[in-house]
């Protein structure tokens, strides 16, 4: 089993930065990529960015592409989620996520792992 801790949410204002991370630990081996999700008050869980466990590879909503990057520390089995020009719309529980399947999809059922999120909202 892989254990997923997310850290770093807040509240901040439309226009500012915020970084998440996200700490995995256990059979971090079975690990192919990690992902972030996000969902708002009466939204479905939405994609936001995945990266390959090796960090060759990245993913991007549309939403977010030119704002957010996501980085991964092998070394401390971290994922990083950096988050600039905020955007109110950005408001939702983020959410850390991890699978064992080799290909990186933005369905959330194709994720075993999951963190218990991290609440980011921003004001207008």
């Amino acid at each position: 089993q892989v254990q997923l801790v997310e850290s770093g949410g807040g509240l901040v204002q439309a226009g500012d930065s915020l970084r998440l991370s996200c700490a995995a630990s256990g059979r971090t081996f079975s690990i192919y990529a990690m992902a972030w999700f996000r969902q708002a008050p009466g939204k479905e869980r939405e994609f936001v960015t995945a990266i390959s466990w090796s960090g060759g590879n990245t993913y991007y909503a549309d939403s977010v592409k030119g704002r957010f990057t996501i980085s991964i520390d092998n070394a401390r089995n971290t994922v990083y989620l950096q988050m600039n020009s905020l955007k109110p719309e950005d408001t939702a529980l983020y959410y850390c996520a991890a699978t064992r399947r080799v290909v990186v999809t933005s369905t959330p059922s194709n994720y075993g792992s999951w963190g218990q999120g991290t609440q980011v909202t921003v004001s207008s």
